[in-house]
């Protein structure tokens, strides 16, 4: 769940006692495939810890999370329960990215990691939708056929049929939806709370949402399974702050399309584990989303006159 948090960076991003310039495009490109490989792992745990209740697997890596962003927080004297007249957008914030992860985690017990990956990976197209149509900001004109390969794409992977095989492809859907809406409140938040605050909040969301189910109908969890849950918590850290990381070192502009490298890592990583080889239509469906990434990305770079990266 995963893509905006580090987009409202200022210029310098401080790693120990010594800034570090944003001007660092390869630095930056690796930071981003880092982040990429940590959410396509994020999968891989959760997909390996089995036929635990969603809100359990859940629970555990939104503990993991809060614990270390909590720890980030006090390393900077802030108190992120303060009074801030953000709170009520980073709650809002938190329970978009909570629906997120949850459906996310459902599609991912029940698709192919790359198809639940692909799904997500909409995410993106739904942020400039709810930043038009919430955050007033305009749609330039190339962003329409972009947004139709997108969604014929989608519509691909998906395979909509009248019964309930359609379920877990549809939860993927409305998980990149949530996360689109998640992503804009962070956008609208630009330059106004620190990116650790944000996934703290995501992570406090979560685990209050969690915790009421997983106390109604707890199901103990194997240590392995434990273990998976707890390893996908440090790997969704890692790809957060990694990502934040690599939005501080290099214009989000230049950065946005290596995203799409956690659905080839995803693809690899479901042929490896389970013998995944997702279907033609999935295959197409999933050229046509990393097509219209890709389209977008190159003409947001020209609308910029910006050069494309080397």
């Amino acid at each position: 769940m995963t893509g905006a948090n580090g987009a409202g960076a200022d210029r310098r991003f401080h790693r120990g006692r010594d800034p570090v310039t944003h001007d660092h495009h390869t630095r930056a490109v690796l930071a981003i495939l880092l982040s990429a490989l940590s959410f396509a792992l994020v999968g891989t745990m959760v997909k390996l810890s089995g036929s635990l209740p969603v809100y359990e697997k859940a629970l555990i890596r939104s503990l993991v999370s809060l614990a270390v962003t909590g720890a980030v927080a006090f390393r900077h004297r802030d108190n992120p329960f303060r009074a801030n007249p953000r709170i009520p957008a980073l709650i809002v914030r938190g329970a978009f990215g909570t629906g997120a992860m949850m459906l996310y985690f459902y599609a991912i017990g029940h698709l192919t990691l790359a198809d639940a990956t692909l799904l997500n990976k909409l995410s993106p197209f739904f942020v400039i939708v709810f930043a038009v149509a919430f955050l007033k900001e305009k749609l330039p004109r190339y962003i329409v056929p972009s947004l139709v390969i997108a969604f014929v794409g989608a519509a691909l992977v998906i395979k909509p049929q009248l019964d309930f095989r359609a379920v877990p492809a549809i939860a993927g859907l409305i998980s990149a939806i949530c996360s689109g809406a998640a992503y804009a409140i962070v956008r609208s938040l630009k330059g106004k709370e620190p990116p650790y605050r944000v996934v703290f909040y995501f992570a406090l969301v979560a685990v209050a949402v969690t915790v009421p189910p997983t106390l109604f109908r707890y199901v103990c969890p194997t240590l392995e399974q434990l273990g998976y849950l707890i390893a996908a918590g440090v790997f969704a850290t890692v790809g957060q702050f990694s990502l934040t990381y690599g939005y501080h070192q290099s214009p989000a502009s230049k950065l946005s399309i290596y995203n799409y490298a956690h659905v080839i890592f995803a693809l690899v990583i479901g042929l490896v584990f389970w013998s995944e080889v997702p279907d033609w239509l999935s295959l197409v469906g999933g050229g046509l989303i990393i097509a219209a990434a890709i389209h977008h990305h190159l003409r947001a770079l020209r609308d910029r006159g910006t050069p494309p990266p080397t």
